[in-house]
């Protein structure tokens, strides 16, 4: 299938082929009939990919201080390797789209959506979409597919208004007149309000006039506080949104001076906000900024997982929202059509986005897209898309790997290490076939899909490397394993007990056994090598320390959710624990944890205790400064202490012949650990990690997170 994606370092915009999305839980797959182009985000996209880096940074200033940081603790080389990185990952454009249920995931309540309903979503400019349930709407048989695109922008729009919350006979002002403004407009008079429309535009006041509204062209010179007082009738206006686009915080100011006492501010779009005390202080004005479509937006329990706000407390949500503004559509009291300016078939794309970007008369942009007939081998519908024969430089005799998972860790640091490692690359999957499809390109795979089932059975595959989500782990190593595939899997091995049973059953009864290896990279790190090297055959006790300056991570983020990332104890913390497994080269005999007050249970200090008396603690904190190094650790045995500074340095205190070790790129050991699975494979000998470490780090880690 075609998608539309933006290049964020260069600002080109492409079609691009991609597999067709896998439809998840929770999710209706759409085959797109037709989009709107939102000319206010998506031009500023476009133009911030299309500015230079110089622009970007004077842009995202908050972006520059991380930038700064993160060279003082990593590192110049691998600083702009992460920011090119990120950069270069294609964005998936669009949010308003039209077309027909394909598809219906499991969990979507039975009855709400049928196959074949028209509906509309927030999915992106492709033909085919897969969106959460409670980002769609069913549209009515009164509502074109042309006129339905404009839904989510109209939710915006309405949104704002629920928040300034107008009573009949209460005059508005609008300021600014873009696609949200103008819709703005018509749902306030259909409100009973009267409007006052402001804009630099005389075409876009035409418009908002023809709708009902005066209007004060800012082009001609004409004053809006002058006209608002004669509007308001010497009052002052009862509310002010802002729907306009600007870095300036002129409209805030502006609608201050307009508003009554007690007045209220709504900024539905984005302006500067140097707030004067002195405007709001007489006037006891209320400010509000406005979140998109409505309650529910951004949340993962209402988006992710489908769990809709009780009608009793929250009576309008994102997707309630949007089936107010198809309402308003099919009853005629909004006008559209006067809104789009440009129609362009998806194959036209890019001459649409450089009308975007060039023209001066452009309002709606409508992408219209092919309608075909769902079937078997209709190639709309293909989840696999090939790209290359086996490179040269790869060897057929080498394994073949099928990478599950394309994320940004799977794409900045692991398939690169894979890959400089000697690895035969044959297949990578992902959800979406964006992420897949830029992996697919860039490093040379084979071919790309969706469908997982498929990688894991392609008998050219030997080893399924795994970087998913957390909680799809387990299901995935036991997949692989039981297909006989070897299996490395990315950090958490499993989520909880009973996954780990299952792992150890579908391993242990295999023969021969397959390697099975986590992604515990650092014992691979050139520093921690050394490390063991300089304390191998020391009897005495050990004490180690390791103190981690992990860094904040949202309350909401998938990581921190016990059920999706299992929290930050397994999911991350499970790294120091194994590396101290390794260094000590002794059995656990026990262990504890200490929790940090507070709901997110990110930072804790965790005790270890070896078999052969050494002792381990973990410092994992989440409250530090991100201007410290990420990852220190100390070994204290016999008077000698030897202290690593980040992968970047290592130090020695009382060891002959060994001062420091100092490296010129931070090294955690992503292509060493690499390196070492494919040689097992190659090779027949043991796996990197001894299986008896894997499932006793893993035990012990999902057991301190559960205290």
């Amino acid at each position: 299938m075609l998608q539309i994606l933006q290049n964020l370092r260069s600002g080109d915009t492409q079609i691009a082929e991609v597999p067709a999305p896998t439809v998840k839980r929770g999710q209706l797959l759409i085959q797109t009939a037709a989009s709107l182009v939102s000319a206010g985000t998506e031009r500023m996209l476009v133009n911030f990919g299309k500015a230079g880096f110089i622009e970007k940074a004077r842009q995202q200033p908050d972006k520059v201080r991380m930038v700064l940081d993160k060279i003082r603790t990593d590192g110049l080389m691998p600083t702009i390797d992460a920011v090119r990185s990120k950069l270069d990952q294609p964005l998936p454009m669009g949010y308003s789209n039209v077309g027909v249920v394909r598809a219906i995931g499991p969990g979507v309540p039975e009855g709400i959506f049928m196959l074949g309903d028209r509906v509309v979503s927030n999915g992106k400019h492709a033909e085919l979409v897969a969106v959460p349930v409670n980002l769609c709407a069913r549209i009515p048989n009164e509502v074109s597919d042309e006129a339905a695109t404009f839904t989510v922008l109209g939710s915006i729009a309405l949104q704002g208004i629920r928040l300034a919350q107008p009573t009949l006979g209460e005059c508005f002002t609008v300021t600014g007149l873009g696609l949200i403004g103008l819709m703005t407009v018509q749902l306030l008079r259909a409100q009973g309000c009267r409007v006052l429309a402001i804009d630099v535009d005389s075409s876009k006041c035409e418009l908002a006039r023809r709708f009902g509204a005066d209007t004060v062209d800012l082009s001609r010179g004409e004053d809006p506080r002058a006209a608002a007082e004669l509007f308001s009738r010497g009052r002052g206006v009862d509310g002010v949104l802002i729907t306009a686009a600007t870095k300036s915080s002129e409209p805030v100011h502006q609608a201050a001076l307009m508003c009554r006492k007690r007045g209220r501010i709504v900024l539905v779009g984005v302006t500067g906000l140097e707030l004067s005390r002195a405007d709001f202080y007489e006037k006891e004005l209320s400010f509000q900024v406005s979140c998109s479509y409505g309650p529910g937006r951004y949340d993962p329990e209402y988006e992710e997982k489908g769990h809709d706000y009780p009608i009793g407390y929250v009576r309008w949500t994102e997707q309630r929202n949007l089936e107010a503004v198809l309402d308003m559509l099919a009853e005629g009291k909004l006008d559209v059509s006067s809104l789009v300016s440009h129609r362009f078939k998806l194959q036209e794309a890019q001459e649409a986005y450089r009308v975007l970007l060039e023209g001066k008369d452009v309002l709606g942009i409508v992408l219209q897209y092919p309608q075909t007939t769902p079937s078997a081998d209709n190639p709309l519908f293909e989840k696999t898309i090939n790209f290359h024969s086996t490179p040269a430089s790869q060897r057929l005799e080498d394994p073949g790997l099928g990478f599950v998972g394309a994320g940004n860790y799977a794409t900045r640091t692991l398939i690169p290490a894979f890959k400089q490692a000697g690895a035969r690359l044959v297949s990578v999957a992902s959800a979406g076939g964006v992420s897949g499809a830029y992996a697919a390109r860039k490093f040379g795979f084979a071919e790309t899909t969706t469908d997982t089932a498929r990688l894991i059975s392609n008998p050219r595959i030997h080893a399924v490397v795994i970087t998913t989500r957390h909680n799809s782990h387990a299901g995935l190593v036991r997949q692989a394993l039981e297909a006989g595939k070897h299996v490395f899997v990315e950090k958490p091995l499993c989520l909880n007990l009973e996954e780990l049973r299952e792992i150890r059953k579908a391993y242990e009864e295999r023969q021969p056994r397959p390697v099975l290896t986590v992604g515990f990279n650092r014992r691979f790190a050139p520093h921690i090598v050394k490390m063991k090297e300089l304390i191998r055959g020391i009897s005495a006790p050990k004490a180690f320390v390791v103190t981690v300056n992990a860094g904040t991570i949202s309350a909401g983020h998938w990581t921190q959710d016990r059920e999706i990332g299992g929290g930050r104890i397994i999911g991350e913390a499970c790294h120091f624990i194994d590396l101290l497994r390794f260094l000590a080269a002794s059995p656990l005999s026990g262990f504890d944890i200490a929790f940090m007050a507070g709901n997110t249970r990110d930072s804790a200090s965790i005790q270890l205790r070896f078999a052969d008396g050494s002792i381990g603690t973990v410092h994992y904190l989440a409250n530090g400064s991100k201007s410290f190094p990420k990852e220190r650790l100390e070994v204290f045995v016999q008077g000698r202490i030897l202290q690593m500074d980040n992968f970047r340095v290592l130090r020695g205190f009382g060891w002959p012949g060994f001062r420091t070790m100092r490296l010129m790129r931070q090294d955690k050991g992503q292509v060493a650990c690499a390196r070492a699975f494919l040689e097992s494979i190659r090779t027949g000998k043991p796996a990197p990690i001894p299986y008896e470490e894997l499932v006793e780090v893993a035990e012990a880690t999902i057991r301190l997170a559960s205290k």
